[in-house]
């Protein structure tokens, strides 16, 4: 399996997915039959989560080769991810106090074998072990796999979903604060709470193909508790009305400029932001950060040969730019952090998509998706 880090390479894999693929796709995408067989699932979550493929772009091609109702599941599954982004931005204190929580497990379980055997595949579930060294060679798990795995981590293996979502986020191309975070508390029964996700032996045999034997399982641990509970803070995302002349700010989330809701506005410059290691509370790995710093340049290349003047920056340097800033919203997660930590001003821009569809996120996903025909006819 492999990811190029370009938009042009992610634009063909999804018209070759649309073309050959989609047609099977509610009918086998639960199925992994391994990192090499992976026909049955899109594999565009990296290029969404980077923003070089934007959501209504996928969905638009998939409504040009099949109907609404037979692309109904791929459509849900594509907009999964807005859906936890709006969730989280009207509850920010959720990710806020993860990182709290997991400044404190770390330090309790840095030296713990039962944590270091699962982080290096040394378990006693050979399924779980060639999981971790998947996700470590190829950045990325099939969905249904995700959530074995974190069900084995959190009720087989008895580690704190903290440090299981971290690790995650050290590794996947697809790592973003909501989705990631969001998903693990759903597996360990805090998202919705008393409602836990656990797997069983008989589930994974089945969608492995049978891949696997002597899957030994806690199936029928309760789920995790939280006291904790987030009421909604409203936010209006609302967009300045003068932007033309300023300098613009885009982030990892938005690395298709040329296809947002502010391609056609007159910006001085363009600086595309770079976050290395050294200004994020989740340390990735090398290998995400180098396709990350590959998405960017990429993405620079592209600018520039519109003749916009671009460059690349660090994070830390955003406080050397000046006034008249204003910045493609990062949505909740270290760039933000980093942003508010260190009190720099400048007006945010939001999706119309986002603006949209984020007013749908104060429930469940199930009655966002009672909205999803609407936001489709809105946007395509």
């Amino acid at each position: 399996m492999k990811f190029e880090a370009s938009r042009a390479k992610a634009i063909d894999k999804l018209n070759n997915f649309v073309e050959k693929n989609l047609s099977d796709y509610s009918k086998l995408r639960n199925f992994d039959f391994g990192p090499d067989k992976r026909n049955n699932v899109s594999c565009l979550s990296p290029y969404i989560t980077h923003g070089v493929l934007n959501e209504i772009e996928i969905i638009k091609k998939s409504l040009e080769k099949f109907s609404f109702s037979k692309n109904e599941k791929f459509i849900q599954e594509v907009l999964w991810r807005t859906y936890w982004k709006g969730w989280l931005e009207l509850r920010p204190n959720v990710w806020r106090d993860y990182l709290i929580d997991l400044i404190n497990i770390r330090e309790k379980y840095k030296n713990d074998t039962n944590y270091q055997n699962a982080i290096n595949g040394k378990t006693n579930i050979d399924c779980f072990n060639e999981w971790v060294n998947e996700l470590k060679e190829n950045n990325y798990l099939h969905n249904h796999t995700r959530m074995w795995f974190a069900s084995i981590w959190i009720f087989t293996l008895d580690l704190p979903w903290q440090l299981g979502a971290e690790f995650f986020m050290k590794h996947l191309y697809d790592g973003d604060a909501a989705s990631n975070t969001l998903g693990w508390r759903w597996v360990a029964g805090v998202q919705t709470q008393g409602k836990h996700y656990l797997t069983s032996e008989w589930n994974i045999k089945k969608f492995t193909n049978n891949r696997f034997s002597n899957i030994k399982l806690d199936e029928n641990a309760p789920p995790k508790v939280s006291e904790k509970t987030y009421a909604i803070i409203k936010n209006n995302f609302v967009n300045p009305q003068d932007i033309n002349q300023n300098n613009l700010l885009v982030f990892e989330n938005n690395l298709s400029f040329e296809t947002t809701d502010f391609k056609d506005f007159k910006f001085k410059k363009i600086y595309l932001i770079s976050n290395k290691n050294e200004n994020r509370s989740i340390k990735l790995s090398e290998k995400v950060i180098e396709f990350k710093s590959l998405l960017i340049e990429d993405q620079e290349r592209r600018i520039k040969n519109q003749s916009i003047e671009c460059e690349i920056i660090d994070i830390s340097e955003v406080k050397n730019i000046g006034e008249n800033i204003v910045g493609l919203y990062p949505t909740i997660g270290e760039n933000l952090d980093y942003i508010n930590s260190n009190n720099l001003k400048l007006n945010f821009l939001y999706r119309k998509l986002d603006q949209f569809s984020w007013q749908y996120c104060n429930k469940g996903f199930f009655n966002f998706k009672n909205y999803i025909p609407k936001i489709i006819t809105m946007f395509t």
